[in-house]
């Protein structure tokens, strides 16, 4: 059977990597925001701060992984809009959102939305050497820790000059949360970008106080499950399990912990870490995908387009962990035959549908490029498992 490794080649090489190429603006910088499902471009769509800090890790990722010097245009272009318009240089932080030609449209300053560009800005850094995108990252994670924690953890969101606001961009399913999984998770992951860059102690400080958090807050022992939205107490908002997050956390709390020294703690991590993956193995794997979601016992049965990237990670990683557990190989297997059969959008120009439903059918509502429609999951995905060659194939 072929090497995974190779046939995540191809999709970067054929699918991933010429769609998002050809959306960079190079008139008023950074890239497009939006494209509706018929491929019709909208250039005077807003563009998201998350989502062109995604874009600048993923050409910075692809372009070291791949050793291809011919992505670092498009790193660089990605650096530039972030560095000059996405930063504000009056109040700190990154906005929510820009205009069309690069003009603050949503001054939110969301710590979620910081992360990431602590990410994006850190993988710049260890392709370029340009020591400015490292000083940036270490001052927006400055920016997090003082500005946007209490004692018991971190917090959401903020107005431009970081005077608490409502959550309603990282709430969902009818709860505005005071804390989420999901914000808790992509510091993490930003801050595993920064010690990746650099091995500053304070860094990994911060990461072990996440992981504290991760294990004695967010999972739920007695459900094999992080829960989702939090008050400011830690108490559970919604009966909800979210697959995707889930399997993405199994496998990606297990690679920044990895990165720390503390035996202990990684050990404690990879034991939770193996109770969600196979918990989605036996919950949410059906007809050879993952579902989206369960709310108060209610399934949502749409394949999404970053579950299922981040369902092939989680039970590859799980399976490297557990080689005699074949059963997560072939549940990897599974959902990359679905990605190439159901979610690749096979029309010329075409990337990723955003979603399909239980018999395949992509969703014409849903758009092919929008603030959260990005290459980072299906993109990193490709690029974890090349990565891992040669010891993952399918």
């Amino acid at each position: 059977m072929q090497r995974i490794s190779q046939a995540a080649r191809t999709m970067l090489g054929q699918i991933i990597l010429p769609f998002w190429k050809a959306l960079r603006d190079t008139e008023y910088g950074g890239y497009y925001g939006y494209m509706d499902f018929d491929h019709r471009l909208d250039k005077g769509a807003e563009k998201g701060c998350i989502l062109n800090s995604r874009i600048l890790w993923f050409f910075s990722e692809a372009a070291i992984l791949l050793k291809d010097d011919s992505l670092i245009p498009y790193a660089r272009h990605a650096y530039a809009f972030l560095r000059e318009k996405c930063l504000d240089q009056e109040c700190g932080g990154v906005y929510w959102s820009l205009s069309w030609d690069g003009k603050p449209l949503d001054g939110t300053k969301h710590t979620y939305n910081q992360a990431f560009a602590i990410y994006a800005l850190s993988a710049y850094y260890r392709l370029t050497g340009e020591q400015e995108a490292l000083n940036l990252a270490g001052a927006l994670f400055r920016l997090i820790e003082e500005k946007c924690t209490d004692k018991d953890g971190y917090l959401e969101a903020f107005t431009r000059d970081f005077r608490p606001a409502s959550n309603e961009k990282l709430s969902e399913n009818g709860v505005l949360a005071e804390r989420t999984m999901n914000t808790l998770l992509h510091v993490f992951e930003g801050y595993a970008g920064l010690y990746q860059a650099k091995a500053d102690p304070v860094v990994a400080q911060a990461m072990e106080r996440i992981l504290h958090i991760y294990a004695s807050k967010v999972y739920n022992p007695s459900l094999f499950r992080q829960e989702v939205f939090f008050d400011r107490d830690y108490r559970s908002l919604i009966d909800l399990t979210s697959y995707g997050h889930d399997i993405e956390s199994s496998w990606l709390m297990d690679w920044g912990a990895s990165l720390l020294e503390d035996e202990g703690l990684k050990e404690a991590v990879y034991r939770i870490d193996r109770h969600l993956a196979d918990q989605i193995l036996k919950t949410a794997l059906a007809d050879g995908s993952v579902v989206n979601e369960c709310e108060k016992g209610v399934v949502d049965s749409h394949r999404i387009w970053w579950v299922q990237a981040e369902a092939v990670l989680g039970f590859v990683n799980a399976w490297s962990k557990c080689p005699e557990r074949t059963e997560f190989q072939d549940a990897a297997i599974q959902v990359w035959h679905y990605i190439t059969e159901k979610m690749v959008d096979r029309r010329p120009g075409g990337e990723w549908y955003w979603r399909v439903d239980e018999n395949g059918a992509p969703d014409r509502e849903k758009p092919m490029v929008e603030p959260w429609k990005c290459p980072y999951h299906n993109g990193r995905m490709c690029l974890e498992l090349i990565r891992r060659d040669p010891d993952v194939c399918i």
